[in-house]
């Protein structure tokens, strides 16, 4: 089974996203630091996340930036 995680800045914003699982990410610390939130990407209540999206701590939940006018 594959398992998804976004790398989240200091603002909340994904930076990057990795398939891996979190036995190899807790077997390899310093290739996954800072801070990393599982991302479902089959689940019809949850966003798969983008680099750029902001993560809602809240909701668990990801959400896209706003379109630039």
């Amino acid at each position: 089974m594959r398992t998804y995680f976004a790398k989240l800045n200091d603002q909340n914003i994904v930076v990057d996203v990795h398939v891996v699982s979190p036995e190899f990410m807790a077997e390899n610390p310093d290739r996954y630091t800072g801070v990393w939130v599982e991302t479902f990407y089959n689940l019809p209540n949850k966003t798969y996340a983008a680099v750029g999206d902001t993560y809602d701590y809240d909701t668990q939940d990801f959400i896209a930036p706003l379109p630039v006018e």
